[in-house]
């Protein structure tokens, strides 16, 4: 079994570790050796997890497709379509016992907004926990193809005027996003926001569900949308519009999905809930193999998943990007990563960013205690007592320390506030 890429893991980030430690409670195993012993097999074979068109899923649907979650005893899982992220958390709310879902491929901050209530049905909190990361980088914001000639990348100055003459002309503005609150959200309103532009007052951000964004984009129903592959890539290819950055330009190796379930289901079923980590581990690991990407990209754009062809998934999936404004990136240092460089660990000091982030929009309340949630929601414990079984040697630290943005802005995981004080456009 493969074992982490041992980059980034000094003393000192060892000793820094053990700081952040203490914010977020010692990393205890949650079951027994010898677990996955032949007299103690998972409490059930049966989970049922949603999943959306996008390339991140992928995890998931290579761990059904090439047998993993059977392999450690998980014999009947169905790894279901959702038509958005709205039908996600709606199946969340349900559960498998009320006909939905009882886990998915899904956006970092959502198991942090079902669980405290702020987008579900009553307001009502479901409980949810983050049990894996499943990538790192790899969504694009694209733009309109009328905008190609102003030379816009991670500058999105030229739009700045641009958008504000279309808006005293009368026409609203829009930039799509996939979920409010969600990671998509939080890319195009940080980019937007970091050159000036306020989404709330400057621009509409509308809601459109990922695999519906090069349609609307073709009507001329958004200026930019910010979303994952292949749907970047499709606008390309058909001559929509250009990708303006890839969000890995905005954050090197940011988080981006998570695999998380319903708390209940984890709490009733451990040995399960942990079998279902090991085999998107195993997958994770697989998926990041070069020589498996042809095959990863066939598996998932086939007609029981994306129903988009291969070639729309392929050059992306290896580092090869066309922004379609003549840059042509052949070995991104922004691919999606699925295991290498710690991308499958759900490191704790992320969901504090996102949680920050959710407050600076309104999303989360400027009262939320994120420290306390983040130990609710945040399951690393679990990741690591998977990865251990798994024989994974080395281990990451629960914090990546200081995290840099393209403009200069640092996040302190040990210190929030200051970074939400250092933010010059903002809600809160």
């Amino acid at each position: 079994m493969s074992s982490f890429v041992s980059k980034g893991i000094t003393r000192r980030n060892v000793l820094k570790a053990s700081a952040t430690a203490a914010l977020f409670g010692a990393v205890n195993s949650a079951f027994p050796a010898g677990v996955f012993a032949e007299t103690s097999g998972p409490e059930t074979p049966k989970a049922i997890l949603g999943f959306i068109a996008l390339t991140d899923s992928a995890p998931l649907i290579v761990a059904r497709e090439k047998g993993f979650f059977a392999k450690y005893g998980m014999t009947d899982v169905a790894v279901q379509k959702q038509a958005s992220w709205g039908a996600t958390r709606d199946n969340i709310e349900l559960g498998s016992a009320g006909g939905g879902i009882d886990g998915a491929h899904i956006l970092t901050p959502m198991p942090y907004l079902i669980s405290t209530g702020r987008v579900t049905k009553g307001n009502l909190p479901v409980p949810m926990y983050i049990l894996s990361r499943l990538n790192v980088n790899g969504q694009c914001i694209s733009v309109a193809a009328a905008y190609k000639g102003l030379g816009v990348t991670t500058n999105a100055g030229p739009l700045k005027d641009a958008f504000a003459k279309a808006k005293a002309e009368g026409k609203e503005v829009k930039c799509a996003v996939t979920f409010p609150g969600g990671t998509h959200d939080l890319w195009m309103r940080y980019w937007l926001a970091a050159n000036g532009i306020d989404p709330n007052k400057d621009v509409s951000t509308i809601v459109v569900p990922p695999p519906q964004m090069v349609a609307n984009m073709k009507v001329n129903t958004m200026e930019a949308f910010c979303v994952g592959e292949p749907w970047n890539a499709q606008l390309v290819r058909q001559g929509i519009g250009f990708s303006a950055l890839t969000t890995g330009e905005l954050w090197a190796d940011h988080p981006e999905k998570a695999f998380a379930m319903r708390a209940d289901w984890v709490d009733a079923n451990p040995k399960a809930a942990k079998a279902l980590l090991m085999a998107v581990q195993e997958a994770a690991q697989w998926c990041d193999m070069p020589g498996n990407k042809e095959e990863m990209c066939t598996i998932i754009g086939g007609r029981d998943y994306f129903k988009v062809p291969v070639e729309d998934i392929l050059g992306r999936s290896k580092g090869e990007i066309d922004y379609g404004d003549g840059r042509v990136v052949e070995n991104s240092p922004h691919i999606m990563k699925y295991w290498r460089d710690h991308a499958s660990f759900p490191f704790p000091s992320h969901d504090l960013w996102f949680l920050t982030e959710n407050i600076r929009w309104g999303y989360q309340p400027a009262d939320l205690d994120m420290k306390a949630t983040v130990a609710r929601v945040n399951r690393a414990d679990l990741w690591l007592d998977a990865a251990k079984t798994l024989g994974v040697t080395d281990l990451p630290p629960m914090s990546r320390g200081v995290e840099t943005f393209f403009d200069g802005k640092t996040f302190d995981p040990e210190n929030p506030a200051a970074y939400l004080a250092s933010l010059a456009i903002k809600a809160a």
